[in-house]
Formats: C-alpha cells, sequence, structure tokens
C-alpha cells in the first residue's frame, strides 16, 4: 500500500505542476498588454526624457535628479504591478494551503481518496485564479491608462 501510496502522491503532485504552469501561462498571456506598456511605452518615454537631461549647460547633480525625476513613471508603475502580482500569488498559495491542509486531515482520518479531494481542491483554486487574471489585467490597464488597441484582447 505505501508504494501505491508514494506513486499517487508523485502523480497528484505532476498534476499539480501542470495545472500551476496553467496558471503561468495564462498569467503572461492576460498580462502581456501591461508588460509590453512597461517595456516599450514607459521605458521608450523614460529614455527620451534621460536623454533630453544631458545638457552641457546643466551640473551633473542637475542632470542627475533630471534624470531621476524621468524614472519616477516607471518604477511607480512597475511597483504597482509587483504589489499586484504578489496579491494574486499570495492568494494563490493561500487557496492551495487549504487544499493542502484537507489533504492532511483526509490522510489522518485515513480517508479513501484523500489525494482525488486535494487535486480537485486546487485545481478549483488554480481555475478560480485563472478566471481573476482578466480582471486583474483590466484593474491594471485602467490605473495605467492603457487603452485596448482594435482587435487586441
Amino acid at each position: 500500500m505505501d508504494h501505491f501510496a508514494a506513486a499517487e502522491e508523485q502523480l497528484a503532485s505532476q498534476r499539480l505542476r501542470q495545472k500551476l504552469e496553467e496558471v503561468n501561462v495564462a498569467a503572461q498571456t492576460q498580462l502581456a498588454p501591461v508588460q509590453d506598456h512597461v517595456n516599450y511605452t514607459l521605458q521608450k518615454a523614460y529614455f527620451k526624457c534621460a536623454y533630453e537631461c544631458f545638457d552641457r549647460s546643466r551640473r551633473q547633480e542637475e542632470i542627475s535628479h533630471c534624470v531621476e525625476n524621468c524614472s519616477f513613471p516607471i518604477t511607480n508603475v512597475q511597483q504597482a504591478f509587483d504589489n499586484e502580482m504578489a496579491k494574486f500569488q499570495e492568494k494563490l498559495n493561500r487557496s492551495l494551503m487549504v487544499c493542502q491542509d484537507k489533504y492532511e486531515g483526509a490522510k489522518l482520518q485515513q480517508k479513501t481518496g484523500a489525494m482525488n479531494v486535494m487535486v480537485s481542491c486546487a485545481d478549483d483554486a488554480i481555475q478560480d485564479s485563472i478566471k481573476m487574471l482578466p480582471l486583474l489585467t483590466n484593474k491594471l490597464k485602467t490605473s495605467f491608462g492603457i487603452r485596448d488597441d482594435t482587435g487586441s484582447s
């Protein structure tokens, strides 16, 4: 029975990794427009702004201060993005910990199918997270002033 339980646990672990990869792919896909905005629009604006700071009539400290001011928009957006993603990840982790607790409780009670209960619970938590991604993306787009191009999602 121990060999069977170990094999069942390994299979469940593999299924969970696949489900977590689904969240990762979904997040990358959904958040691509936000990342593009940060990586291209804001960085381009930063470099243009910083370029304008370099003027021989300015002292070095003025140039440094000017460049620092140019970095505020991208820094603020990146921090807000990172904070939202950390909250998203934390919520998913808490949901998965609840599933793990349910599994541990079922194991202690020696219930059959405890692993299936955990996998099902984790799958629900992951699907809920995937469903939240479009809402998170729209929240970030609105917050950062990103307009959807026609034909893109």
